[in-house]
């Protein structure tokens, strides 16, 4: 009888062990709870995170208050573009390569119009 009261112990103890490490690989591939680390007076952080697959992503890192665009892979790492000033949101992607290609951006058009 107390052989089958360790063994459910054991047991339950391997369960819970295993969904702490399943949270752990989620959270850590969503990118999730990055942001808690940066903190006031810090020079170097990570701004955003974005998976291409399971062994690529891009991470745009920010150095003082210049960005950089990194794409990291397995076995190398490559710089994307560099000192990026902009920050967020002050212009779409859309007038960014119109810009690029000399032309100017359209509108979006709206949907259900």
């Amino acid at each position: 009888m107390e052989y089958e009261t360790y063994f459910r112990f054991i047991l339950v103890l391997v369960f819970v062990l295993g969904l702490v490490f399943v949270l752990g690989w989620v959270l850590k591939r969503s990118g999730i709870g990055a942001g808690a680390v940066i903190g006031k007076g810090r020079r170097l952080g990570v701004v955003e995170t974005a998976f291409l697959g399971p062994k690529h992503r891009l991470v745009l890192v920010r150095r003082d208050d210049v960005e950089h665009l990194v794409l990291i892979s397995p076995m190398s790492s490559t710089v994307v573009e560099i000192g990026i000033t902009g920050g967020r949101g002050t212009e779409s992607f859309k007038a960014m390569v119109s810009q690029e290609s000399g032309r100017e951006a359209s509108p979006a058009p709206e949907r259900g119009a």
